[in-house]
């Protein structure tokens, strides 16, 4: 297993984080394919004999039947293994039970950490944006947290890059605690972080873990054009991620398969160690339903992509430039910073440039 510095701290996470969503999984949740409490132990077990050294939940999970399997599993577990979870969701019907307000992030934290059978939470994310709560007030809401003890680390998750940013100066403009992890979506068919979340991650040190990083499987080969698998989360009704563009899912696919055909391996892994090898990325959050699906995908931390092999897979999947990126890639490339090139770098690439002037 390769560990990684999570954003600008000290801790160091494993490459791969596993996912528990779909412990003890109810309604919604049993689409990634409910696991009950033997399965998911066996998947702990996996993981941990294979180097992984933290936990991804959340207490919107089966309002919190997430949190409370994987504290069970952990409880006599090394103490070196560490939990994240996340606090936005909804847990009642009450106006003051969901959102990122003091009161419902403070409370939230206490009745995970009841859940977890823990004293403190190691990474504690913001799993969604609140419009309607004072930034100000939700980053010092997490501080109180790190000050008492409670909260190692705190981040967010599917916000955006103005989002993260305003963040970040309320923080640095009253001395509060900063994010170091973005948990976010990206894969190679959803590459639209590379416009502002990726940038950040390596200006501002807002480290990134990656959320289905393989589509929910959709990445895995599994999913032809021609043929599906009879069982999957996409065949009922999950959205996530949105495909836009059909026959480009077809050509990254096969792009996918035919590399890794090339290695012997699976698609799947293949998603995985083009993900991993990208700037800012410290790890990527793997679920599975079963222990063949889980060993398959830590497999790919062994799985080293060729020159030849990342440029047919950016053939196939780079997204176009955007306004103003496509004025400064056409202007400035010779004066561009390392966040510029998280974004630029792959289409300079493709041209053989080394920089290009007005």
């Amino acid at each position: 297993m390769e560990y990684r510095n999570l954003g600008h701290s000290g801790l160091k996470v494993s490459l791969l984080t596993l996912g528990t969503m779909n412990f003890d999984g109810e309604g919604f949740f049993t689409m990634p394919g409910s696991l009950d409490r033997k399965q998911a132990e066996r998947l702990v077990d996996v993981a941990v004999e294979h180097g992984v050294n933290i936990f991804d939940t959340s207490n919107a999970y089966t309002r919190g039947k997430s949190e409370s399997a994987l504290g069970e599993i952990l409880k006599s577990r090394s103490k070196q293994l560490l939990v994240e979870t996340k606090v936005r969701f909804g847990m009642g019907d009450g106006p003051n039970e969901q959102g990122l307000s003091r009161f419902h992030i403070i409370q939230q934290c206490e009745e995970s950490l009841k859940r977890l059978q823990r004293d403190h939470i190691d990474l504690y994310l913001l799993h969604e944006w609140d419009g309607q709560t004072p930034v100000e007030e939700t980053m010092e809401a997490l501080n109180a947290l790190v000050q008492h003890g409670k909260v190692r680390y705190i981040g967010c998750s599917n916000f955006s890059g103005w989002h993260i940013m305003k963040s970040l100066m309320a923080a640095d403009r009253n001395g509060l605690a900063k994010f170091v992890c973005q948990q976010i979506h990206y894969s190679i068919e959803a590459r639209e972080a590379e416009y502002e979340l990726m940038p950040i991650a390596v200006d501002q040190g807002v480290g990134i873990q990656v959320w289905s990083p393989i589509a929910g499987g959709l990445l895995s080969g599994k999913f032809r054009r021609d043929k599906s698998p009879e069982q999957s989360r996409h065949l009922d009704g999950w959205t996530e991620p949105p495909i836009y563009n059909r026959e480009r899912l077809w050509k990254i696919i096969d792009a996918l398969v035919e590399v890794g055909e090339a290695h012997n391996v699976s698609a799947a892994q293949v998603g995985l160690a083009w993900t991993a090898s990208k700037p800012g990325v410290a790890s990527l959050v793997v679920g599975a339903r079963n222990e063949t699906q889980l060993t398959d995908n830590l497999a790919s931390v062994n799985l080293k992509l060729t020159a030849s092999d990342f440029k047919k897979l950016d053939d196939v999947s780079r997204l176009p430039l955007l306004y103003p990126y496509w004025h400064q890639y056409n202007s400035v490339s010779e004066r561009l910073g390392q966040a510029d090139l998280a974004l630029h770098q792959p289409h300079i690439d493709a041209k053989g440039l080394s920089g290009t002037k007005m």
